[in-house]
């Protein structure tokens, strides 16, 4: 039942990514709903593992690969509809989860674990809250309105202007007052903001990650350094780990 769980959310994928591209507030609400859900399943699944003892090497594989899916496939999706996300944000988490999945290979090649940390799941917890709040901004507004402020940043930044420079205005103006429309003023920054934390914190996990598992680029690496292959006159690279 975990696994099938796990499955699941992978499956939810293709229908949360056509959804949320259709130019339709109701599309929206029902791709906001089916990520909600999707992640749910993240929860239970986990709590399911542990409370029937179903704990499995492929439930412990397939359950971050189907949280990076999901993940990845949201930020990617909005970089196509928000002119606030943009592409380094999400080749920063991209290439964080590939540098970590590479890492977790490694650590079953060399029969070790892959030592984890709080900000990992802080991490995970964030992310999970900006897109879902971005997913809102995009629900509680209609799609002319949002078009207003994509239309809004692409004049800016044709004028010259950073997205930094176009967010922080609109901070200005929202903490002045100058709004006629509250969810739009706030719609208008919160999404760059919350991206630019995300990528922080994500970059944050990582080097925690580097520092933490350092060892294991002493160790054998396929094809580099290959089981048995002396290194540096420390004998074989499982040696020099366990010491």
């Amino acid at each position: 039942m975990p696994n099938l769980l796990t499955i699941f959310r992978v499956i939810f994928l293709p229908f949360f990514i056509y959804l949320v591209l259709q130019p339709s507030q109701i599309s929206r609400m029902i791709a906001f709903a089916v990520f909600v859900f999707a992640s749910l399943t993240d929860l239970l699944d986990g709590y399911l593992a542990r409370r029937l003892n179903q704990e499995t090497e492929f439930g412990k594989f397939l359950d971050p690969l189907a949280d990076k899916c999901l993940v990845l496939g949201a930020f990617i999706v909005f970089v196509f509809l928000s002119e606030q996300i943009q592409v380094w944000m999400v080749l920063c988490i991209l290439g964080r989860d590939i540098m970590i999945t590479s890492f977790r290979y490694l650590a079953i090649y060399q029969g070790l674990s892959l030592q984890t940390s709080r900000l990992a799941k802080v991490k995970t917890a964030f992310q999970m809250f900006s897109i879902i709040i971005i997913l809102i901004s995009f629900v509680v507004l209609t799609v002319p309105e949002y078009n207003l402020i994509n239309q809004q940043y692409h004049r800016a930044l044709e004028a010259g202007l950073s997205h930094w420079d176009i967010a922080g205005s609109n901070v200005q103006r929202f903490l002045h007052g100058q709004y006629d429309n509250f969810l739009f003023c706030l719609s208008s920054f919160l999404p760059y903001y919350l991206m630019i934390l995300t990528t922080i914190i994500t970059l944050g996990s990582l080097l925690r990650y580097l520092f933490t598992n350092y060892r294991l680029l002493q160790g054998p690496i396929p094809v580099i350094r290959p089981r048995g292959e002396k290194t540096g006159g420390r004998g074989s690279g499982r040696g020099g780990l366990t010491a």
